[in-house]
């Protein structure tokens, strides 16, 4: 890709980007959000068209003006959020599009061995006959490269494919990565996650405001260099240093004899005011369905919840929102915005009783709020108007968090709070929580990335089968000693 070029309304995303990929090469292309990375991405798989530059496959100058070209040529995208139809099983997912057809009808026999011969090539199995739906993350990933890879794909694009997974899912996947380079297949990786890189990337490009800065080879920079290139600037600490929790600060959040529909253990902890309490735990051990309990999105079959000592009633968002606690969704596209919304109404959603007269919006008093927020959360945005769809994931959150931050939440939980989003931002989003303690708020957070749980947590309850089944002292909280409790080799 050369000298690529795409600017949006109010934004210039890319300015002149070149980029290559070799033929069995892992390039990792990273970059804080924002920087262009899905954009440049979006280009070379025929989503968007470039108002500049050209793209030369094999030497030869090619036009992509459509998904399906880009897949002619030999690209294939594996987003974030996986493009699998649920109630379709892996055999039907892996050949849509390219369904094997005797006549007007779909020959399910060759269907099922042009599946199972991609999936025996690479190693993998996966349950016959089971919806896409109820597939592991990391199952429902396999599937999206086999997709890729059935569509005779000589350069996969991976979107954070490690976010959701587990480490041994991580061990498997870069295996998987390794046996396709050693094929020739190529792969451009975009991730986050900076410790991971030296383990599967070949070369790094580094992309800010639209700009690539830098491009070497992995083993060339280290992890202080990729963010230096990435923000600008120099990040003295990855976590910031938390204010000290007083033994006599007031208790905010009390849960007690808490039980929820998908597990049969009984929940009980406190939160004073100041304080992080952090739950570690696999994915799939019950954090979220403790957090999103308390936050009333689903209806907890017993327990009791306390606000600086008085019992409140739960029984859905909008009263917890009245209760004073604010939740912070993993799933942000989901759950935590209306996409099609822009950032002024995202940001006010939750409290419309707060800009509402004689049944009007005024508009006016949410354009202060929202440009108020915009400068205290350094949200980049052409205005509030902006669709938060179009926003990239760091700034996304930023939103998420501006809803929250307009009211007067005592309580806030975090389930994933960085997910998906880059160091410039997670340092950004720290320094809230932060602030957000200096103001006597109570926050709950929950995150499968262990060195997040260790450095932003007072104290670390492990949650295992649904059960909180040891605290740490954040003092006495060390990798091990969380792992081992959190797979049960501890108790």
């Amino acid at each position: 890709m050369r000298d690529i070029a795409k600017s949006f309304p109010g934004v210039r995303a890319l300015d002149g980007v070149s980029f290559t990929v070799e033929p069995g090469e892992v390039h990792a292309l990273v970059g804080e959000n924002g920087a262009g990375k899905s954009t440049l991405m979006k280009i070379l798989s025929g989503a968007y068209r470039a108002d500049r530059g050209t793209i030369v496959i094999d030497g030869n100058r090619v036009t992509i003006e459509s998904p399906k070209r880009a897949e002619e040529l030999g690209i294939g995208m594996i987003y974030q959020e996986f493009n699998l139809v649920p109630e379709l099983d892996a055999t039907r997912n892996i050949v849509l599009g390219v369904e094997p057809a005797r006549g007007v009808f779909l020959d399910e026999r060759a269907a099922t061995a042009r599946a199972a011969t991609v999936m025996q090539e690479l190693g993998i199995v996966l349950p016959p006959g089971l919806p896409a739906r109820l597939l592991s993350v990391a199952q429902q990933q396999m599937v999206e490269i086999c997709k890729a890879l059935v569509k005779k794909a000589r350069l996969v694009v991976m979107d954070e494919p490690t976010a959701s997974l587990t480490e041994r899912e991580i061990d498997a996947l870069f295996a998987l990565i390794r046996r396709l380079k050693s094929q020739g297949v190529a792969f451009v990786y975009i991730s986050h996650r900076l410790e991971e890189l030296p383990a599967i990337a070949d070369r790094i490009t580094v992309l800010r405001d639209g700009r690539a800065i830098v491009t070497e080879a992995a083993k060339e920079l280290s992890q202080d260099e990729i963010i230096r290139f990435m923000v600008g600037r120099p990040l003295h600490a990855q976590f910031p240093e938390l204010p000290r929790v007083s033994d006599s600060a007031p208790v905010v959040l009390d849960v007690e004899g808490l039980r929820t529909a998908a597990h049969n253990a009984i929940i009980s902890f406190s939160v004073r005011a100041g304080e992080i309490v952090g739950l570690a735990g696999l994915v799939g051990a019950g954090r979220t369905e403790i957090v999103r309990a308390i936050a009333g999105a689903d209806v907890p079959l017993a327990g009791t919840v306390r606000i600086r000592g008085e019992r409140v009633v739960v029984r859905n968002p909008h009263s917890a929102i009245g209760a004073g606690i604010a939740f912070i969704t993993e799933d942000r596209k989901g759950q935590g915005l209306v996409l099609d919304m822009n950032v002024r109404q995202n940001t006010t959603l939750a409290h419309l009783d707060r800009f509402a007269h004689y049944g009007f919006i005024d508009a006016g008093a949410e354009t202060r709020v929202t440009s108020h927020e915009i400068a205290e959360l350094h949200i980049r945005t052409p205005s509030g108007e902006q669709p938060v769809r179009n926003l990239s994931g760091g700034n996304q959150q930023k939103v998420v968090l501006a809803k929250w931050l307009i009211a007067s939440a005592q309580v806030f939980l975090f389930d994933e709070p960085t997910r998906g989003i880059d160091v410039g931002a997670k340092a950004e989003i720290y320094g809230l929580m932060v602030e957000l303690l200096k103001r006597g708020a109570a926050i709950v957070m929950v995150s499968s990335e262990l060195p997040e749980v260790l450095g932003m947590a007072d104290r670390v309850l492990v949650v295992r089968d649904g059960a909180i089944r040891r605290e740490f002292a954040r003092a006495d909280a060390t990798p091990d000693g969380v792992m081992a409790v959190a797979t049960g080799v501890e108790s």
